[in-house]
């Protein structure tokens, strides 16, 4: 059964009519259907985030997950040479649970690192703002838009949790030995339907040229279909401009370019998440649901070692979380000295969030990039602890 925002189909189909051409990208659709400034998914209080929602993240699952991050941010500011402010960019907040869980965490085990924080949030969704907000109103943070940030300011760490899965996507569809876009235009009876042509821009010919991946000599199949995330570049470009010395700090699902654009993967990585299940269908549920595509980690790393960014380190989430302490809360769930059954329960829950956490099949697979610029070669010298083998 569809449950589609009556006026963002509206919006949208009145967007396709107005074109010359009588249709639009998939990423135009899909930046409409997220975030359309009134009906958008993203832009009203639609978005559903937790165990009972469309989907969760890490944060929903305890305050572990930012209180490890805070342990390495923490380490970042050492390494920096303990800098006065130490700007930590939080790029897509959600719910501001995991900004909460952080802050909350420094002030209390960290207090001098926590002096020396500025704390921005940047939030595209106006909804959301107003939930971090509600939330986060007794911790010391500000709200910026990147326009606000000067050129090469920053000084410290930009981070997101599950936010480049969510920037619209090109779709692209390999037809008689060719690259093709799919549009979407409407139908007969005013429905959505996709149909393709050429290549809205050649940044997706040169995109394919920049990864070395050959269509054509690589025999990819008729009909092959896949996403190619240009707002990930010119994301990362914008960020690169606004470090002056710092890191940043990549984490969600997605491949290296040889796994995402694999022979096997003909259908590309496009799900949609709604009242916490997963389909492949955009074109239902439009302004209720999320959309998302997975991460090409390796055009990341490419190109920020265009921008400037140095690649530090690529690890999976499990493996981060483990090196930064992890396991020692896992052990220390065994010592517990529970007797009663609220208090076990209460200790079986913590035991299997923290384990959904690092689970390889799941929130543990997730990639983590690791990228710097403007350090000293002495300061990249130093490895961060989340990037290193746990110790036995």
């Amino acid at each position: 059964m569809d449950d589609s925002n009556l006026g963002l189909r509206g919006a949208i189909a009145s967007q396709i009519s107005s074109h010359p051409q009588k249709r639009i990208t998939f990423a135009e659709y899909m930046n409409l259907a997220l975030y359309h400034p009134e009906q958008g998914y993203y832009t009203t209080n639609q978005v559903n985030i937790g165990s009972q929602g469309d989907f969760f993240t890490s944060p929903h699952l305890g305050a572990d997950f930012g209180e490890l991050l805070a342990k390495q941010f923490c380490q970042m500011w050492e390494v920096l040479g303990r800098p006065v402010p130490f700007n930590l960019v939080e790029m897509g907040a959600g719910q501001g649970i995991l900004a909460g869980d952080i802050l909350r965490y420094l002030h209390k085990h960290h207090f001098e690192f926590f002096s020396a924080l500025d704390y921005i949030i940047v939030e595209k969704s106006s909804a959301l703002r107003l939930e971090q907000e509600k939330r986060l109103s007794n911790f010391p943070l500000r709200w910026c838009e990147w326009e606000e940030i000067p050129a090469n300011s920053l000084v410290g760490c930009c981070f997101s949790n599950e936010l480049i899965d969510a920037f619209p996507v090109h779709q692209v569809i390999w037809e008689q030995g060719e690259l093709k876009e799919i549009y979407v235009t409407l139908g007969k009876e005013g429905e959505f339907v996709e149909v393709t042509g050429e290549v809205s821009t050649n940044r997706l010919v040169e995109y394919f040229d920049f990864l070395e991946i050959d269509l054509a000599k690589n025999a990819y199949p008729e009909g092959y279909r896949t996403e190619v995330n240009l707002l990930a570049l010119d994301w990362l470009s914008m960020i690169s401009e606004k470090i002056q010395r710092g890191y940043l700090l990549t984490i969600d699902y997605g491949y290296p370019a040889h796994r995402y654009y694999s022979l096997g993967r003909s259908l590309g990585t496009l799900q949609c998440y709604y009242r916490h299940s997963h389909h492949n269908d955009p074109y239902i549920n439009i302004g209720r649901q999320d959309i998302t595509a997975h991460v090409d980690f390796t055009s990341l790393e490419k190109w920020g070692e265009l921008c400037g960014l140095r690649r530090l380190g690529f690890t999976q989430q499990g493996l981060f979380l483990m090196a930064l302490g992890l396991g020692d809360r896992i052990s220390s769930i065994s010592d517990s000295n529970a007797t009663n059954f609220q208090d076990i329960q209460k200790v079986l829950q913590r035991r299997d969030s923290l384990h959904q956490m690092i689970n390889p099949m799941g929130l543990g697979g997730f990639g983590v990039l690791l990228q710097c610029r403007g350090l000293m070669e002495e300061e990249i010298a130093q490895p961060l602890q989340g990037f290193t083998i746990p110790k036995r």
